[in-house]
């Protein structure tokens, strides 16, 4: 009972945090759809910051099963790391927009860590979908899987969390399309240059 009661907590303020952004949240409003008290709350959690914590690993853990759907697809490697990033952009930029804004700004440190502790995750994720492409000649033979993703993650976190883009009111796609697409596409041979040439979706 205890762990189920810690579970709705961590379900119900996430859903919470997405919706409304962090900073304007408190414990109190976080679980009020739960009808409990903030001293239950902090039977289990020691501050706002702790309880965010763990929303971060059930958030992240969410976004590796999504991509395992995505990778697992009968997609080519080059549509699919397209999509990957894609996605997450538009959660980036979506409705959950003020969350992750407060996110980036406010709690840097702990997106940190919980984009650390799932690195390892998604990397085994990512990398042999790079390897895969290169053996499918969608990618350039030379190409230092590790190295390229680096590039690729270097590129979406300027475009989602450098100062430079902050304030940055307009669609993220131009963004997205002249910094990361633009890079991925510098990784692909003929081959892989017309599959996004031919996908609608990346000529938005």
């Amino acid at each position: 009972m205890p762990d189920e009661i810690k579970d709705r907590i961590i379900e119900v303020s996430l859903q919470r945090f997405l919706q409304n952004g962090i900073r304007s949240m408190t414990i109190k409003k976080l679980v009020e759809p739960l009808g409990i008290s903030t001293k239950t709350v902090y039977k289990y959690f020691d501050s706002k910051e702790a309880l965010l914590t763990e929303c971060l690993h059930v958030l992240y853990d969410g976004y590796y099963n999504e991509f395992s759907g995505i990778i697992s697809s009968s997609d080519n490697p080059v549509n699919k790391l397209l999509v990957l990033f894609r996605g997450s952009l538009g959660k980036d930029y979506g409705m959950s927009r003020k969350f992750f804004h407060d996110l980036n700004y406010y709690y840097p440190e702990l997106q940190n860590k919980a984009i650390s502790n799932a690195s390892n995750n998604y990397g085994t994720l990512l990398v042999p979908l790079v390897e895969k492409g290169i053996k499918e000649g969608y990618f350039l033979k030379y190409l230092d899987p590790q190295l390229a993703l680096k590039g690729i993650v270097t590129l979406y976190t300027s475009i989602t969390r450098g100062e430079e883009y902050r304030t940055y009111k307009d669609s993220p796609y131009p963004l997205f399309k002249n910094l990361v697409e633009t890079y991925i596409r510098g990784m692909c041979t003929e081959k892989g240059i017309k599959e996004i040439d031919n996908n609608p979706h990346h000529n938005e």
